[in-house]
């Protein structure tokens, strides 16, 4: 599985919370698309099929992908929504601590009206595994949301949830996972490395169960 983010969005630049909302594109956000498109094939990455979220600035990502990758089936699943932030939406990222003090720091905080990061990678993971048990032996690309990224990494790494919610994922992040079955045994970066790998959480390529 090759797991990428969507493309950057205006409300992304001006540094609020998006959720379950939709933005247009932000300043360059094309380059980000062509850059990781440019490493997958240096790579010789081919896809049997492409999962987003439903929010359009993942699924409009995917889209793009596949045309320039030549990746026919194409899904899309609310599942793979970013965490549902509620009566947060569009509110100043920089203010949000100030009024929920465990704010990316306790994954089982519920947002008024919306959910919590707990419930968010319990149902993106679901549905992954589902899809991953149906695609053995394959190559997909899934395009989400910087919550969703955080939550599958943390899983499929063995690594602690609560520690781990403001890992940095850059719009060129690519992550690479190898699998047997649902089980992940190989994972390395691709593209601009993450917050596990330049805070020193992982050494890369990494393999699950070997966190000292």
């Amino acid at each position: 599985m090759i797991l990428t983010r969507h493309y950057k969005t205006r409300t992304n630049q001006e540094g609020r919370i998006l959720g379950w909302g939709d933005s247009p594109p932000g300043d360059d956000w094309k380059s980000d698309i062509d850059y990781i498109d440019a490493r997958l094939r240096e790579h010789g990455v081919q896809f049997d099929a492409a999962y987003s979220s439903d929010l359009e600035r993942s699924r409009r990502t995917t889209m793009i992908h596949a045309e320039n990758l030549g990746i026919e089936t194409v899904e899309s699943a609310p599942e793979l929504n970013e965490v549902h932030y509620g009566e947060l939406q569009k509110k100043k990222k920089s203010s949000v601590a100030e009024l929920f003090p465990q704010h990316k720091l306790s994954p089982d905080l519920v947002y008024p009206r919306g959910e919590s990061f707990r419930q968010m990678q319990q149902r993106s993971l679901d549905y992954l595994l589902s899809v991953l048990t149906g695609r053995a032996g394959q190559t997909i690309l899934v395009v989400s949301h910087a919550g969703v990224i955080r939550g599958i990494v943390s899983h499929f790494l063995g690594l602690e949830y609560a520690e781990n919610l403001k890992r940095r994922i850059p719009f060129r992040y690519i992550g690479d996972f190898l699998f047997d079955g649902t089980r992940c045994i190989r994972y390395d970066e691709l593209g601009k490395l993450s917050g596990f790998v330049r805070d020193n959480v992982i050494e890369i390529p990494f393999s699950p169960g070997a966190v000292s």
